[in-house]
């Protein structure tokens, strides 16, 4: 079972709605036992990676901009870049009365999506756990759209838990975990403690923000877990308004915590949580149940190709009724893919006018989702 003091690397995120009151303030006195708990786990030899909302909440209350920043794209970038430098301030100055150096590092999405920039962003923070630093992690919303974005830090702290190799993630919520139904409409709802089958709740998980502050919801965090998952990485949700919300977690476990199943290796782990895709391929029955007990997509076995892919690119891969069952790396552009589905591997060369790949997507470059 997940506890906060077993993992020799934890990576905590903390959402906005917990940095920041609805009047714009910064909620220094809780701020400071949150700090507390990261400065004694740090004490412990336990090494911390801290996910933090709350840039634009602070850029728009010094800008002075209306809806909290988010009334259109242009307001949350200057907000974002505004509140970030305060933001970082924060913890640089509140880490540094307990001796702890914070770094700060702004991400994007194609920083984890791509191979290449997940390894580096890994590196980096491997070596800023090693110095004894305290990495402080935000989305560079002053740079991010709609198409190029997280959208919510939930993700973003699973994506990093990935890359940093943690040993367990917690999300500090509004919320005290994942409740049989919403609690602030339901009196009867119930705190679900545990979670082994993903699957099971994801009806459960509501996108809005109760805050009216954050961008996640249930739902992010319910995602949040699929990514972790994928690495063999609990996670749990935990009350973060009380003081001392990590020493609380630790003494009580009260909470929702997800237990992983045996994580995949490095680079599947990295493949499941990606969260863009460029195309799907819908299969039979019969490559489904290939799939699933550890076979390569044979081009035999598509029924559907959709999108403008490129060889290398992401796809999802759905089953007949159009579930999506796997994630893989494709071996063919759309255009040849779309000319090959369906058929036998004896006519893809005269379809292609070249010999043709093993498969249309390897398994060794294939991870099964369900």
């Amino acid at each position: 079972m997940f506890a906060a003091g077993s993992a020799n690397r934890l990576t905590v995120k903390v959402g906005s709605s917990l940095l920041v009151a609805p009047a714009g303030d910064v909620r220094t006195a809780w701020l400071e036992t949150l700090v507390a708990d990261i400065a004694a786990a740090h004490a412990a030899g336990q090494q911390v990676i801290l996910v933090s909302s709350g840039a634009i909440a602070l850029g728009s209350r010094r800008l002075k901009l209306p809806k909290g920043g988010r009334a259109n794209l242009e307001d949350a970038q200057a907000a974002a870049a505004t509140g970030q430098i305060i933001l970082a301030g924060l913890w640089a100055e509140l880490l540094g009365r307990h001796g702890i150096t914070a770094a700060q590092m702004l991400v994007t999405l194609g920083d984890f999506e791509d191979r290449r920039r997940f390894l580096n962003a890994s590196a980096t923070l491997d070596r800023l756990l090693s110095l004894g630093v305290v990495p402080i992690l935000n989305e560079n919303d002053s740079v991010a759209t709609e198409e190029i974005r997280f959208g919510d830090n939930d993700r973003l702290a699973a994506r990093a838990a990935q890359a940093a190799r943690s040993d367990g993630l917690i999300l500090l919520s509004d919320i005290d975990g994942l409740y049989t139904a919403n609690p602030a409409n339901d009196p009867a709802a119930e705190l679900i403690p545990t979670v082994t089958d993903l699957s099971a709740i994801a009806h459960m998980a509501s996108r809005a923000s109760s805050s009216g502050m954050g961008s996640g919801g249930m739902y992010a965090k319910v995602e949040a877990a699929r990514i972790a998952h994928a690495a063999g990485i609990p996670v749990a949700i935990v009350a973060g308004k009380p003081a001392n919300p990590l020493t609380r977690f630790a003494e009580t476990g009260h909470g929702t915590i997800f237990v992983p199943p045996d994580p995949l290796t490095a680079r599947k782990a990295w493949l499941a949580g990606r969260m863009q895709v460029e195309g799907r391929v819908t299969v039979d029955a019969g490559a489904a149940r290939a799939l699933k007990a550890g076979k390569s997509l044979l081009a035999a076995g598509v029924i559907g190709i959709e999108g403008q892919f490129r060889r290398g690119d992401a796809v999802d891969v759905l089953d007949e009724a159009g579930k999506l069952i796997a994630r893989g790396l494709v071996s063919y552009d759309a255009g040849d893919a779309r000319g090959i589905a369906g058929k036998s591997r004896d006519a893809l060369t005269e379809i292609l006018g070249y010999a043709p790949r093993s498969a249309m997507i390897h398994r060794d470059q294939l991870v099964m989702l369900t």
